[in-house]
């Protein structure tokens, strides 16, 4: 388990405290069509087996482990970020994944990691319970937002105790996130290329973040 102060900055942008499948076409609405291809498949993971490759850790940060066929982190410090990884590495990606809150502030933030190298050097696809949105990247320790000046908000997040589905496309320098099937960003970004996947949870002013994820697929695009 790693942990990492990264998304308070974000927030504070947005000028507020409260803050699988290859996709095959857009609707003029945003809304995304995707056709399965089982070829394309690299990795998925139920977490059904506590044995597939995920951390499991539990310290004064927070827990990363398997719960009852899903995966959860659970966030006990301010100001803290908690992800997980299963130890693989990829190139090209389309990440997909449910993701539920089972308990916290709204003000939290939880997504998915694609090329992650290291602790230091990785992108983040977010969504927060209060309904905000951001791509970012930590490039030697350093996080910037990508291609966004601060986390809009989007009815396309269902708020509170709900479960989201995200889709995260990694694809060259190409940065995609798409949320309950509607896109709401793309932008570019050339600096990382390949790495492992993984989930991401965190707080803010209220430690308690607690997240669920279910249905991890990894997808060539």
């Amino acid at each position: 388990m790693m942990r990492l102060r990264l998304f308070l900055l974000i927030l504070a942008l947005t000028g507020t405290a409260l803050a699988c499948q290859s996709v095959n076409s857009f609707t003029e609405a945003g809304q995304v069509t995707s056709q399965v291809k089982p070829e394309r498949l690299l990795f998925q993971d139920d977490f059904s087996d506590p044995k597939s490759g995920w951390d499991s850790s539990h310290n004064e940060d927070g827990v990363t482990d398997y719960q009852d066929g899903q995966y959860r982190i659970l966030v006990n410090t301010t100001n803290t970020d908690v992800w997980a990884n299963p130890g693989l590495n990829f190139t090209n990606t389309i990440i997909e994944v449910d993701a539920t809150k089972a308990g916290g502030e709204d003000n939290n933030d939880f997504g998915v990691v694609c090329r992650y190298a290291d602790d230091q050097n990785f992108y983040f696809f977010v969504i927060s319970s209060d309904g905000y949105y951001g791509i970012g990247k930590i490039k030697d320790g350093q996080q910037v937002l990508v291609g966004m000046e601060s986390m809009p908000p989007t009815d396309a997040v269902k708020q509170g105790a709900a479960t989201n589905h995200l889709q995260a496309v990694c694809d060259g320098s190409t940065l995609r996130l798409v949320v309950n099937g509607q896109q709401l960003v793309e932008t570019t970004d050339p600096d990382l290329t390949s790495g492992d996947a993984g989930l991401l949870a965190g707080s803010f002013e209220t430690p308690g973040t607690d997240i669920l994820f279910d249905n991890f697929v990894v997808r060539e695009p």
